[in-house]
């Protein structure tokens, strides 16, 4: 169940790869950010106020630092998403399959698993048939590379957190971490304005709400149920998704390659986690009905 509450996560983030990339061609990108995560914290607000106090200040200190991670995760990636194609973001954002076990065996000597290391090697291996799509600038890839390795240590630390907090506090708090980060960048750049337009209001409203409510709260849910790897793995779904989104909504081009990558990467999410195969199953199953 963690496992499929995250794969559809990833499904979300993947069709607001071109929603972003809209919005944020005709309104400032620190604005957008601030707006995004305001709504967030918004939508969380009444059902998880009264659950704050149960963080005290470890736990507090725990989720601005997490929201401050995915503050700069977001904030490099949509800067690269800007001067990147749509595909391309989700080839490289999809990465942190590799940073995330890197950085948990280098910060807490976590061993990962035979299964689970043949699985990211899988994933590896289907991301780069999906970089037969790339076509971006240098220094966008390498904004949304930054932002994936912010993302592979917030899911890392968050491991270690979830399973001792209220995740619905901890993920207000996040989200209001991240709101107050680009607040401030927003004010000082004089950005902040109204914004006009179905295109921005419409990826607001997505963003704000699913993409990062209630994404970031099921995100939270999923890891007191399993690990940063399993879970970086589940998120290499999103730059399939990206791609065909991409491929049906932005005009993004997929080959033969690129689906064959798509196919390769999930499979070594089944090989990692052996659950999977069996909703895999019942997936496959239930459509046939």
């Amino acid at each position: 169940m963690a496992l499929l509450a995250l794969v559809l996560v990833t499904a979300v983030w993947g069709v607001t790869f071109v929603q972003v990339k809209d919005a944020v061609a005709v309104y400032p990108l620190f604005a957008f950010l601030t707006l995004r995560f305001a709504i967030a914290s918004v939508v969380l607000a009444a059902p998880a106020a009264r659950r704050l106090s149960s963080l005290g200040r470890t736990g507090a200190g725990w989720a601005v630092g997490l929201g401050l991670l995915l503050a700069a995760g977001y904030g490099l990636q949509t800067a690269g998403l800007a001067r990147t194609t749509v595909s391309s973001a989700g080839f490289i954002t999809g990465l942190y399959v590799v940073l995330t076990p890197l950085i948990a065996l280098a910060l807490f000597r976590q061993g990962v698993g035979a299964g689970a290391w043949l699985g990211v090697a899988l994933a590896t291996g289907g991301l780069a048939m999906l970089s037969g799509i790339h076509g971006g600038s240098v220094l966008g890839d390498a904004l949304v590379l930054a932002g994936a390795a912010a993302y592979s240590l917030q899911i890392v630390l968050l491991e270690r957190v979830a399973p001792r907090y209220d995740p619905l506090a901890l993920t207000l708090v996040e989200m209001l971490a991240a709101l107050c980060g680009f607040a401030a960048i927003a004010l000082a750049r004089g950005d902040l304005r109204v914004p006009h337009g179905w295109t921005v209001w419409g990826a607001l409203l997505v963003t704000g709400v699913f993409a990062s409510a209630l994404a970031f709260l099921v995100q939270t849910w999923a890891q007191q149920r399993t690990s940063a790897t399993r879970t970086a793995l589940a998120f290499t779904m999103e730059p399939v998704f990206a791609a065909l989104f991409g491929f049906t909504l932005a005009g993004d081009r997929l080959g033969a390659l690129g689906w064959t990558g798509c196919a390769v990467i999930l499979a070594g999410i089944v090989l990692a986690e052996p659950a999977a195969a069996s909703t895999l199953r019942r997936l496959v199953i239930g459509s046939r009905h």
